[in-house]
C-alpha cells in the first residue's frame, strides 16, 4: 500500500486499538524506538515495549479513541495533538479523558519509526473544546 507518511499516523491513531490484534504488523516499525516525556519523567520504548503497552490497554478499557486536533506534515516527520478517552471494563457507559500528547513521528517503511512524545495527565479545568477543534487534517 503506497500512503504518504501523514496518512500512515492518522490511519494509527484512527484504529481500534482493542479489537486490532495486528496493530504492531500494520504500523510499527521493526526498529521503533519512541522517547516519552511524561509527568513521571522520561522513558524510551522500542518495538516490544510498545506491543506490551497495548496489550495492557486492552486489558484496561473496554473501549479507547483518540481525538485529534492537529496533524502536521513534512517530509517523512508528523507531528500530532490528540487527546486519549476511554471507557473502562467496570464502567464502559462513561467515556472519560486520559490525557494530552503531542508526538512527533518519523516513518520509515511506511511505519512509525521514531517518535518523540510528550504527555500530560487530563485535569478538570483541561476541558476547553475550542482546543480541539480539528486544524490541518
Amino acid at each position: 500500500m503506497n500512503t504518504t507518511p501523514k496518512e500512515v499516523v492518522k490511519n494509527f491513531y484512527d484504529t481500534n486499538f482493542i479489537e486490532n490484534d495486528s496493530l504492531a504488523e500494520d504500523f510499527f516499525h521493526p526498529d521503533l524506538l519512541l522517547t516519552w516525556n511524561s509527568a513521571t519523567g522520561i522513558s524510551e520504548m522500542d518495538y516490544s515495549d510498545m506491543v506490551d503497552f497495548f496489550v495492557e490497554i486492552k486489558r484496561a478499557y473496554s473501549d479507547i479513541r483518540v481525538e485529534i486536533s492537529h496533524l502536521l506534515a513534512q517530509d517523512n516527520y508528523v507531528t500530532v495533538r490528540y487527546k486519549y478517552y476511554a471507557r473502562t471494563l467496570e464502567d464502559p457507559e462513561e467515556e472519560f479523558g486520559i490525557a494530552h500528547f503531542m508526538v512527533i513521528w518519523e516513518i520509515k517503511e511506511g511505519k512509525l519509526f521514531r517518535g518523540y512524545q510528550i504527555s500530560q495527565p487530563v485535569l478538570a479545568v483541561d476541558e476547553v473544546k475550542e482546543d480541539y477543534k480539528p486544524v490541518m487534517l
